[in-house]
């Protein structure tokens, strides 16, 4: 491969003679040999929107000459168009603070930038990485800037994904209504219910981690752009901090703003923290959700069976004909990777130091990452299960009738010592709660009958009370 060398301050270096980016990201890439993770694509468009909303900013305050300033421009508009993407390089376990991300997008506008103008690769004297591209800026106030933007750019389609998942719930809910059913807790019998009413709570706790994630999102908006090092403005101002700000705005269509104390969000990532929980929330419904599904279709002969989900792939390569809840495997596993994702997130944003958090990479990475697989395993769950799901009510009533909880009725008539009595040998002798309390003279029939209608045990209330 040829090369080019490249200087820096602690000298020189060889770089790919075809590279955009420069001696840093070089030496990086060296460095970090880690993962094979790259920054997320959402992380470098929000980093290069913040160059370019900076360029402006620069140009605008009279710091950068307009050729610099529309060379810089034209690169970072190229890299949003999709062109470059393949130079940024660098592992997602990096340097603390993201300063070698930080400078693989200054090297790569740099370069292209000096093209525009018609200089070389590696050649800043034309345009310079850090005196141009980072003009008014510092990694420390870059990278939380490019954390929440790409944060907030990727939220309303994850806030869409859950809620189009539980509005398909809601639909079944609403198709299941009449289904009647034994609810089960500890994995036990326990009151008759509907099959809508437990698809319709699916879908409420999908809409409260909706809630609460649209709640997080709104401390994102603010950001520490212009704080450069450690919050106090250093070579940047409170003016080029309002202009690009309000370039951002304009470009990403979100309502941002300077943060009320830039020396909290720089020191802190507890807005980010705070979101990381939120998707958290989400998914622990989700996983719970996928988990019942499982539950509810198992069998198909030896198991609960009281919902058919949609056959998607062969289950086994040794059983023929076994279908597997295949979608909802998935999603579980998803979520189990989500909540990983929050620790890790918690314990680097807990190691901040004084001015600054260096943990910011691998903060940046999870939740952009955690965010990415919630939305995705939820568009998969809707398409690809719920909207296909299948209520038995046959099998539903057949183990409705099997089962002795609705004993739990007769409890406000008769005691819940005696309830008990009759419940434990109806288990005993397989006999049915009905017969049973007959047998005793406990009731005349009429009332047990109104007493013991499954109908009337899905509805608030006491069980055949009669209303004056």
């Amino acid at each position: 491969m040829q090369s080019r060398i490249e200087r820096d301050p602690i000298g020189e270096f060889a770089v790919p003679a075809d590279a955009y980016y420069g001696i840093q990201t070089a030496r990086a890439v060296e460095n970090f040999p880690i993962s094979g993770l790259h920054a997320p694509a959402d992380l470098v468009t929000a980093t290069v929107l913040i160059k370019k909303a900076a360029a402006q900013a620069n140009l605008a305050l009279g710091r950068l000459d307009k050729r610099l300033a529309d060379a810089i421009v034209a690169a970072a508009d190229e890299v949003l168009a999709g062109r470059l993407r393949d130079q940024f390089v660098v592992d997602v376990y990096q340097a603390g603070a993201g300063t070698s991300h930080n400078m693989n997008t200054n090297e790569v506008l740099a370069n292209r930038g000096a093209e525009f103008l018609g200089g070389r690769r590696g050649d800043y004297t034309l345009v310079h990485p850090n005196d141009h591209v980072n003009m008014g800026q510092s990694t420390n106030d870059v990278f939380p800037t490019a954390t929440r933007l790409a944060l907030l750019t990727i939220h309303a389609a994850l806030v869409a994904s859950a809620g189009a998942l539980a509005v398909s719930l809601e639909r079944k809910a609403k198709a299941f209504d009449g289904v009647l059913k034994v609810g089960r807790t500890h994995l036990q019998d326990a009151v008759p219910m509907t099959l809508g009413q437990e698809f319709g709570g699916y879908a409420d706790c999908l809409a409260r981690a909706v809630d609460g994630l649209q709640h997080a999102a709104k401390a994102l908006h603010e950001l520490n752009l212009g704080a450069t090092a450690v919050g106090t403005g250093l070579n940047a101002g409170e003016e080029y901090a309002a202009l690009a700000i309000r370039h951002l705005s304009r470009d990403t269509g979100l309502p941002l703003k300077p943060a009320a104390n830039r020396f909290g969000v720089t020191q802190s990532m507890g807005d980010i923290v705070a979101y990381a929980g939120a998707m958290r929330r989400l998914s622990v419904e989700l996983g719970k959700i996928a988990s019942d599904l499982r539950l509810l279709s198992m069998g198909p002969r030896a198991g609960l069976s009281e919902i058919a989900l949609p056959a998607v792939q062969p289950g086994s390569s040794i059983m023929p004909g076994k279908v597997n809840p295949s979608i909802p495997e998935m999603v579980n596993q998803v979520c189990y990777q989500a909540i990983g994702c929050d620790v890790t997130i918690a314990a680097a944003a807990e190691a901040g130091q004084l001015e600054l958090n260096v943990m910011m990479p691998v903060i940046a990475w999870n939740a952009i990452h955690m965010s990415t697989i919630l939305r995705e395993s939820m568009n998969a769950l809707r398409l690809r299960c719920v909207d296909g799901i299948e209520a038995d009510p046959a099998r539903c009533r057949e183990l409705l009738d099997r089962s002795t909880a609705t004993a739990t009725a007769l409890s406000p008539h008769l005691g819940y010592a005696q309830t008990a009595d009759i419940a434990k040998e109806s288990v005993r002798t397989g006999r049915p709660i009905r017969d049973i309390v007959l047998e005793r003279g406990l009731m005349d029939e009429r009332q047990l009958a109104r007493i013991l209608s499954v109908e009337h045990m899905t509805r608030p209330g006491v069980a055949g009370e009669v209303k004056r």
